[in-house]
């Protein structure tokens, strides 16, 4: 029996994606300086935020003061009981000289996005000081990439 078909025809699909340049924070763990007593020395820890940016996007990363009552970038403050507080700041560079802020051009990481997951360091330090009343203390810093 003969095919009912015996002619062709050929067209094209085009497909298409734009990218636009995007940045968003992937991970960032949490900053813990562990139980303790007395402060009477510095406390220092570090902890990783991970970034991820599109290739070739310029991207500068900060983070605000947190939400303690009198915070600045420079000397954050975790809230436990009675609303005592505990200060710490977070620095960019492992001798904790420069302060990790949020002012584009004065106090953030820069880099140039790669299209995967960038890790950034984060250098924590509780000075030495007056040690409020035990229990639990904590605070919420906000990471924002700037692009």
């Amino acid at each position: 029996m003969a095919s009912a078909f015996s002619a062709t025809a050929t067209g094209n699909l085009n497909v298409r994606i734009t990218i636009q340049a995007e940045c968003k924070v992937v991970t960032a763990a949490d900053l813990d300086f562990g139980t303790r007593g007395v402060v009477d020395a510095n406390i220092d820890q570090t902890t990783t935020i991970s970034v991820q940016c599109t290739n070739s996007t310029p991207y500068s990363v900060g983070l605000n003061a947190g939400g303690g009552a009198g915070a600045t970038v420079a000397v954050r403050k975790m809230t436990g009981p009675a609303s005592a507080t505990i200060n710490y700041a977070i620095y960019r560079d492992a001798a904790r000289t420069q302060v990790w802020g949020n002012t584009v051009g004065t106090d953030v990481i820069t880099g140039t996005g790669n299209g995967s997951a960038q890790s950034l360091t984060a250098y924590g330090r509780v000075p030495a000081q007056t040690t409020p009343a035990p229990g639990v203390y904590s605070d919420v810093v906000a990471v924002t990439i700037t692009y």
